[in-house]
């Protein structure tokens, strides 16, 4: 009789965290997640915290000793933990950068001592401020504005975080593997750090202005939760690849001002549209990219993954959950390929 595998997921009281748990659970895994409870919140995971094969452990991803535990005891490491969210971002950058870069490399430094293979969640921010319509592929230049706007702080350390994997990757032979994830939506996402989606919905369901930041001309994919964590399955489990990035979302591209009337006809509501500046967004002052959408060819050639539901359907999973007022389960994730 085999040993029961054991996966370690940090952010795994997060919202794509605490969704990926569940997915692991149901596969057989015996999961420990790894969360400082900073984003992530004890509601996400509250209803698995009493079962024998769920672990839930509160600390830092900088705690070097907790850190080497778990990775030891656990067979593979997905390794969501980060600082997110624009208004975070903006208002605490120290924070970001110790957290993304610092909590990388303990990971990762973790993972080669012990000979574990890791994926290491990234972002479509490094992409940076792409101006022409086109879908991003994972070969695409990095393109930036001015380097002392705040706005690129996270694309750097997330850029920071794939140089390192690609480098224990060919310096020291670590296993590993990164995915970069565009727009992850769906129940459980917080709009307290600036997520447009669950922002755009909670104040069309409290019938207040919907807030949108510059003309809302600029374009966004999003990418149910449910398929992304069957991305993320996915490339953890083609150990063929090593030291490589893919693309994980959607290619179903929307404008901001499109969304917000989606959202304002699916719920009802009679809020109006209300226009900030860039200056003026969070009082900080921020700039915001135009277009974003993935190529996802790499990902779909390698395991055969694409994402199954539409905007629509994420959008009416979104508001269902809000309605709700509880944290709740995306529906069963659909397998592709």
């Amino acid at each position: 009789m085999h040993a029961q595998p054991k996966a370690l997921v940090t952010g795994g009281a997060g919202f794509i965290g605490s969704h990926l748990v569940e997915l692991l659970l149901a596969d057989g895994w015996e999961v420990f997640a790894l969360d400082d409870l900073s984003t992530g919140t004890r509601s996400n995971i509250a209803h698995l915290e009493e079962r024998p094969d769920f672990h839930l452990v509160v600390e830092s991803i900088l705690s070097h000793s907790v850190v080497s535990e778990l990775v030891n005891r656990c067979d593979v490491v997905y390794h969501l933990a980060a600082a997110v969210g624009v208004r975070l971002i903006v208002e605490q950058p120290v924070h970001t950068m110790v957290t993304n870069v610092q909590g990388t490399e303990t990971v990762l430094e973790y993972c080669a001592r012990f000979g574990r293979r890791v994926l290491v969640a990234s972002s479509s921010e490094i992409y940076g401020d792409h101006r022409d319509e086109r879908p991003l592929s994972e070969e695409d230049r990095r393109v930036y504005g001015p380097t002392t706007e705040k706005r690129w702080l996270y694309a750097d350390s997330k850029a920071m975080d794939e140089h390192l994997a690609f480098a224990w990757h060919l310096e020291r032979g670590l296993d590993s593997i990164v995915a970069r994830l565009f727009n992850t939506v769906g129940p459980r996402q917080s709009g307290q750090y600036g997520m447009v989606i669950p922002r755009f919905v909670s104040r069309a369901l409290a019938s207040e202005a919907i807030e949108i930041h510059g003309d809302g001309t600029q374009t966004r994919s999003f990418c149910h939760v449910a398929d992304t964590i069957l991305a993320l399955r996915g490339l953890m489990e083609h150990r063929e690849q090593s030291g490589a990035v893919f693309n994980v979302g959607s290619t179903e591209r929307v404008t901001i001002i499109e969304l917000a009337e989606r959202i304002r006809k699916m719920t009802g509501a009679r809020s109006d549209l209300s226009f900030v500046p860039y200056g003026e967004v969070y009082g900080l002052g921020i700039e915001d990219t135009l277009h974003r959408e993935p190529s996802i060819e790499k990902i779909q050639a390698a395991i055969g993954w694409a994402p199954t539901r539409s905007l629509d359907d994420i959008l009416s999973d979104v508001i269902q959950s809000k309605r709700s007022g509880a944290p709740s389960r995306a529906p069963a994730a659909r397998e592709t390929g």
